[in-house]
């Protein structure tokens, strides 16, 4: 017979498991249900599953078959994952008190019975979560099918963008996620219920709305019991799609540490939820807002894997392809990526990976302008007093604005290049999963007959190896190296003269000396009696050390090495605890360019006028700075400074930077070398450097330290080499500076060459 369910079924009252008559305590227990894990089957040889195959049903993955009639009595084992379809036959001979209690077993497990439609069939849907979890019916069937599924949050939707490019984003994005052959889930909660996969009418409804809320994790309780509707952020998509078996999700950027953080506590939820659940993102990194170096340390002291999608290990900032960061681990494509996943799933790692993607470069921002527009947007958000989780909002309107629509269109393509790679990876997982018992294919072998066309685009380069001849190379020791990146390599063409003609250079591994690279080691930069920095560093790396060196007063020389990297410390106040500086007079200019001075629109050539210049453009720096070594090239020297005692002193000052006395120069003029002596000039400011340094190092006095330098770079201009293998501690020392006869060094006051000779 039928089995027939009354209309009292549809009751959600809780019916006291004690109240099922239990037969006996080692009776089976029916434990076949639908969960994030697929399907669980029982061992009692009575039940059977079995693929349902009607037309009108093939939303309906399963069905169990119950074939003994002494089902009265037995028990479900409930479980606090999910049930979502479940269909049972009942047999013609069953008694009509069976259906009864299959009713009771379906309300003590919260199992919505319902009658069907097919002969012979009851459906038991279970209520997730007690009803407060609705799945759309395509999500679930392919959760249970193990199809690739990509859960999406609705924040954006809510409080991302201005209506109508909210809903024409969330769609498209959809659009997109199916194309390439993935489910979309959109989570959201509407009315005090969370959907996973919404309608139209949902997303209508969220985007034109004016009374939904953001929501992270701690927010829902609230919100689902007072039966209210908002945007799901990070924390909380991932907490949901978690719960309902999405083991992927795509967004924007994900929230991090906010700057000054480690004083407010102002931490994105984003970032614990990553560390406690095993949900991996896909994003465009960080947002840009915030303070990116800090975040990456957060994530790993959560466990959280980090890897950016591509080439390189660049660890993107939102509206940019590179922050200044990087990733501790890269992975080039979906397969790779999905197999970084499906490695974190079967060990059981019990925290979420985050997968970085980089926009791509012609879809990108200006990073200035996104900085100039940041920055304006945090301070009016301090000064308005904005607070918590309503500050990034704030900004991100702010940036919009500031910016007149650029960042909006930026962050459209990002999130839709986010959802094209995510889709891609659900894809290759869904395809590993499937087939996790299988290898890879081999590549198919051409047959005898067949002919291989081969078509190359690229260029031709002209290779320069050197070999050596015995032992290493180089001496690394003293240096840390970066395995696996190539160590900078320049290419000079050097005119007749033996001035520079033409220079080639490959100096990417200086974007590997990051923040969080230099942190491991904070106890050297504490301890160290000097720390040199070259200009060609990250300025996020700059701003690190300056800090470091602020709190425990270590001196610190700035090299830049040309007029845009001479800027990097001038953007913000990491400047005012450098030390010394050793500028051109084209890199001290962007230096006074960078704190908004006013600077002569051409440099002069005549020796008084480019000293009075330089003591000039020296003067600002001076106010924090101990010293400003200007290198004027075949002109020498001219040290800047605040006189004391008749000179300036270059050992560093223990006490504050800042002396009484007049700002002051001395000009060093240079070694003369004749132009045919001259081979090379692209080391000699790097000599200079290291000679003036080894001088301060060993305590001499400032006339030694100075001479020291111009005696190496002397060198260096006679040698094929950029760095003369000459130069050493018997070539470079105290001693040979005595031994030579120097021009006298001059004295400037205030842009007026009094032209005391040295006493």
């Amino acid at each position: 017979m039928i089995a027939k369910l009354s209309e009292a079924t549809e009751s959600k009252s809780r019916v006291p498991r004690e109240e099922l008559p239990i037969r006996n305590v080692n009776d089976p227990v029916i434990t076949e249900y639908f969960s994030h894990s697929g399907i669980v089957r029982a061992s009692d040889t009575h039940l059977q599953g079995q693929l349902l195959d009607s037309s009108d049903t093939r939303e309906i993955p399963r069905i169990v078959t119950v074939e003994q009639s002494g089902l009265i009595g037995w028990k479900f084992q409930s479980c606090q994952v999910t049930v979502h379809r479940l269909w049972i036959h009942c047999p013609r001979d069953w008694k009509d008190s069976a259906c009864t209690h299959w009713r009771m077993l379906c309300k003590s497990m919260h199992l919505l019975a319902q009658p069907c439609a097919a002969q012979g069939f009851i459906i038991a849907r279970r209520l997730l979560y007690d009803g407060l979890v609705k799945l759309q019916p395509e999500v679930s069937e392919a959760i249970a099918k193990k199809k690739a599924v990509v859960a999406l949050e609705s924040t954006i939707i809510t409080h991302g963008m201005p209506y109508p490019h909210n809903l024409s984003t969330a769609k498209g994005v959809e659009q997109i996620v199916k194309s390439h052959g993935a489910v979309p889930a959109t989570v959201g909660i509407v009315k005090g219920r969370i959907h996973v996969g919404l309608s139209d009418s949902d997303l209508q409804y969220l985007a034109e709305s004016k009374e939904t809320f953001k929501l992270s994790r701690r927010d829902l309780p609230y919100i689902l019991s007072k039966g209210l509707s908002g945007g799901t952020t990070v924390s909380a998509t991932m907490m949901v799609a978690h719960r309902v078996g999405i083991p992927l999700f795509v967004t924007g950027g994900i929230g991090g540490v906010h700057h000054d953080g480690q004083n407010s506590m102002d931490v994105s939820t984003d970032l614990t939820e990553l560390g406690r659940t095993p949900v991996t993102v896909v994003s465009a990194g960080v947002k840009s807002i915030l303070d990116i170096g800090r975040t990456l340390e957060y994530l790993e002291t959560h466990g959280v894997c980090v890897a950016t999608f591509g080439k390189t290990r660049d660890f993107p900032a939102f509206f940019i392809p590179k922050s200044g960061f990087q990733s501790p681990w890269n992975v080039t494509d979906e397969e790779e990526a999905a197999q970084l996943i499906a490695s974190a799933r079967r060990f059981g790692h019990d925290s979420g990976v985050l997968i970085a993607v980089p926009i791509p470069e012609e879809q990108a921002a200006s990073s200035q302008v996104i900085d100039d527009a940041i920055q304006q947007a945090v301070v009016e958000a301090r000064n308005k007093g904005i607070q918590s989780k309503e500050v990034t909002p704030f900004i991100l309107t702010r940036i919009h604005e500031l910016t007149k629509g650029l960042s909006l269109t930026t962050n459209i393509a990002l999130i839709k290049n986010n959802a094209k790679v995510g889709s891609r990876i659900a894809c290759a997982l869904s395809r590993q999963c499937h087939h996790k018992s299988s290898t890879l294919s081999q590549p198919s072998r051409l047959k005898k007959d067949s002919f291989a066309q081969l078509v190359v685009i690229g260029g031709c380069n002209v290779d320069f190896i050197a070999k050596a001849k015995g032992g290493d190379l180089v001496d690394t020791g003293g240096v840390a190296v970066l395995p696996g990146h190539s160590t900078a390599v320049y290419c000079a063409v050097i005119a007749a003269n033996g001035e520079l003609s033409l220079g080639l250079g490959d100096m990417d591994i200086h974007r590997q000396i990051t923040e969080q690279y230099v942190s491991k080691f904070k106890e050297q930069l504490q301890s160290a009696s000097l720390v040199c920095l070259d200009g060609n560093i990250p300025a996020s790396t700059i701003h690190y050390v300056c800090s470091v060196a602020k709190e425990h007063g270590t001196p610190v020389l700035f090299e830049p090495t040309d007029s845009i990297a001479a800027c990097k410390p001038f953007e913000s106040d990491s400047w005012k605890s450098l030390t010394f500086t050793s500028p051109n007079l084209q890199e001290l200019r962007a230096m006074n360019e960078a704190l908004g001075l006013p600077v002569p629109t051409e440099l002069p050539t005549l020796m008084d006028d480019v000293i009075g210049v330089a003591l000039d453009m020296s003067q600002p720096l001076l106010k924090h700075l101990q010293c400003v070594i200007v290198t004027l090239g075949h002109q020498g020297v001219l040290l800047c400074g605040r006189s004391e005692e008749g000179t300036i002193f270059l050992q560093p000052k223990k006490a504050s930077k800042i002396v009484p006395g007049k700002v002051c120069a001395i000009h060093y003029p240079a070694i003369a070398v004749e132009p045919k002596e001259i081979l090379n000039v692209s080391g000699a400011g790097d000599s200079l450097a290291a000679g003036i340094i080894a001088g301060i190092l060993t305590q001499q006095a400032t006339h030694t330290c100075i001479r020291m330098g111009l005696l190496a770079a002397s060198y260096s201009l006679k040698s094929q080499e950029a760095i003369s293998i000459q130069i050493s501690t018997d070539s470079v020392n105290p001693q040979q500076v005595i031994d030579r006869v120097w021009q006298q060094p001059t004295y400037h006051y205030e842009n007026k060459a009094s032209a005391n000779s040295e006493q």
